[in-house]
């Protein structure tokens, strides 16, 4: 089994930076890509952004250059760092890892989700 421990989202203007930490924990499986996810009840859920364990990054259009992961080196902690953040980022963002055994990780664990809130 694996545990997600997220950091709590806040209330932020528009305009202002949020960072949001989420630990990934296990004692059976391996840990592979981290990242975090959003959703609202307008949208489904949507990718924001992922690391591997090698580092490798990907981001949604809508936040590149505005939002930065990050990964504790040699720990499945990953970091997101938003600034510049819209109205348009709020929402309820869910950190995810990947895992599995050995260098596969086939299988999806999910946070309980932290809500972040970005006043006009």
């Amino acid at each position: 089994q694996v545990q997600l421990v997220e950091s709590e989202g806040g209330l932020v203007q528009a305009g202002g930076s949020l960072r949001l930490s989420c630990a990934a924990s296990t004692t059976i499986f391996s840990i592979g890509a981290m990242g975090w996810y959003r959703q609202t009840p307008e949208k489904q859920r949507e990718l924001v952004a992922t690391i591997t364990s090698g580092g490798s990054t990907a981001y949604a259009d809508s936040v590149k250059g505005r939002f930065f992961i990050s990964r504790d080196k040699g720990k499945n902690t990953v970091h997101l760092e938003m600034s510049s953040l819209k109205p348009e980022d709020t929402a309820v963002y869910v950190c995810n890892a990947k895992y599995g055994v050995g260098i596969t990780w086939p299988n999806n664990a999910w946070g309980q989700g932290t809500q972040v809130t970005v006043s006009s």
